[in-house]
């Protein structure tokens, strides 16, 4: 898969939520996992987080939004129900991601949603789980950025292989005249 992508959650207090939010990160591949202003036991974690996702990929914990620090290049998308927001399916995931979910009772705090360079919603009629609106945005961001075989027109249809990846020539660099 091309590209890096972090995954966190905001004020989060449910620590089995944060667990399988955790757990599917780690799954799906995420380069880094952050709490921002969150409530949690790590014992009651690890509970949900079977895969002990923290000893895989950084956890970082920030206490306030001041403190949150993203890698250089790394765009913040929020995951909010918002009439601005744009749908997950016509969404194109940056390169350098990190994805922030609200917490379990409340929505992104205004200051993160304008903090965030994009905002994206699960078109969904209503709210669900952020286990689940975590992982339904991981496993988009899959199947957008990797490389997949396409998929069949007939319901039920194998699919044909994926074809081997082919190289083009060499990209030579001239430097430009000072």
């Amino acid at each position: 898969m091309r590209g890096y992508f972090g995954f966190g959650v905001e004020g989060i207090s449910k620590p089995l939520n944060l667990g399988t939010l955790m757990r599917s990160a780690h799954a799906f591949g995420a380069s880094f996992f952050f709490t921002l202003e969150a409530t949690f036991s790590p014992r009651q974690v690890r509970q949900s987080d079977t895969s002990d996702a923290s000893k895989h990929l950084p956890l970082y914990v920030w206490d306030s939004l001041g403190q949150m620090q993203l890698p250089r290049g790394c765009s913040l998308v929020g995951v909010e129900l918002t009439d601005q927001a744009v749908e997950l399916p016509s969404f194109r995931h940056p390169l350098a991601a990190a994805y922030v979910l609200g917490p379990e009772r409340g929505s992104l705090s205004p200051e993160l949603q304008a903090r965030c360079d994009l905002i994206v919603k699960i078109p969904t009629r209503f709210c669900v789980n952020v286990g689940i609106a975590g992982a339904l945005v991981m496993y988009d961001r899959t199947i957008s950025m990797g490389r997949f075989a396409p998929r069949p027109v007939k319901a039920g249809a194998p699919t044909d292989p994926l074809a081997d990846h082919v190289h083009g020539g060499p990209v030579i660099r001239t430097p430009k005249p000072a």
